[in-house]
């Protein structure tokens, strides 16, 4: 019923990990993970429903020239995780749809973490997490699952909401020491190397995006410094891959990790667009202002077919804003945002 007011031209949809499913119990970051059989069920139902797979490129193309005859999606991934090279490529590559790849080259030259990755194994493998905050020290109970889901949560609000972006890894790594997460080593077990980037990027059907250096959140560092970790994400890329990448998602980009400010900077180093976590679809709005486009979150705890064409409606993502708008007006926390969880 709303489809004709919400539905938009085009939706661009986010992705993170493809890979088998996990058995764990506790599993915080689920929703960054998609199977593989789901993600071929998600690319037939966009097809479905009428929908032609396109690159970045020729979206933007056809947001800024207004509604065509037909719409169309565009598939990415954040990170550049190995898995998008092993297991979602192939998938990819058979199905004949291109991607794009947001490359956060500190994850790819092993000089920044997979912070909240190491959270979840060391909350995993501990009864109890203890750490020092404003110069006391306590611990986090994590004995149960629920116990531990509490001080994962815990934990992450106040290492992306308390803490500067500087501080979160200081205090991210001395818990990795403490309880001996070797941080290096799970990045070289999750994360391409540029060898595995150069050899994706050699296909024309996937196209490389910028996602930062240090995969920091831009809106809470000040803008000397949300520019330099732009600017070396794009050399490194420039450097190991020979060009310049026209498009950028923003690390986190939810509301408190990107700002306007944000999309001045981007637009000063000449992207073609840039795509945030926001959910939404593609509008006549966006084509105003291609620096902060919503996306689709394909989220590992909804892996259902029929979820795919409920956000393509778009009416998904309309109840979310006014349910949002209602929240914010009565001082509560929308029951959608289960839906649409932090991402990182």
């Amino acid at each position: 019923m709303l489809a004709p007011i919400t539905q938009g031209c085009g939706a661009v949809f986010m992705m993170h990990h493809v890979r088998p499913a996990r058995d764990d119990a506790f599993q915080p970051n689920r929703h960054l993970e998609i199977t593989p059989d789901f993600l071929r069920l998600a690319i037939e139902r966009i097809r479905a429903n009428g929908y032609e797979i396109i690159a970045m490129d020729e979206a933007v193309d056809l947001l800024k020239s207004g509604y065509g005859s037909h719409r169309y999606a565009v598939l990415t991934f954040d990170d550049g995780y190995r898995d998008n090279l092993e297991i979602a490529y192939p998938i990819l590559k058979e199905l004949n749809a291109p991607f794009t790849v947001y490359i956060a080259t500190g994850l790819i030259d092993r000089t920044s973490e997979l912070w909240w990755l190491a959270l979840e194994r060391i909350i995993a493998e501990n009864d109890e997490v203890v750490f020092t905050r404003a110069g006391e020290t306590s611990g986090i109970p994590c004995r149960s699952i629920q116990e531990k889901n509490a001080c994962f949560n815990k934990l992450v609000d106040y290492l992306t909401l308390e803490l500067g972006e500087l501080d979160q890894r200081t205090v991210v790594r001395a818990l990795a020491e403490k309880y001996r997460i070797d941080m290096r080593a799970l990045a070289d077990g999750l994360v391409m190397n540029w060898d595995e980037v150069r050899q994706l990027a050699s296909d024309p059907l996937v196209s490389i995006g910028a996602h930062t250096h240090e995969h920091f959140a831009m809106a809470r560092l000040d803008k000397s410094a949300a520019r330099a970790d732009v600017n070396k994400g794009l050399l490194r890329l420039e450097e190991e891959l020979g060009r310049r990448p026209k498009h950028f998602a923003y690390p986190y980009g939810k509301s408190h990790a990107v700002s306007l400010r944000d999309a001045d900077i981007i637009r000063e180093f000449g992207f073609a667009s840039s795509v945030t976590t926001l959910p939404g679809v593609l509008q006549s709005v966006n084509a105003r202002d291609p620096m902060m486009l919503p996306r689709v979150s394909l989220n590992g705890r909804f892996q259902d077919p029929a979820v795919v064409d409920e956000y393509l409606t778009g009416a998904p993502f309309a109840l979310y804003r006014v349910a949002r708008w209602a929240a914010a007006g009565f001082g509560v926390r929308s029951g959608f945002s289960r839906l649409f969880p932090s991402t990182r």
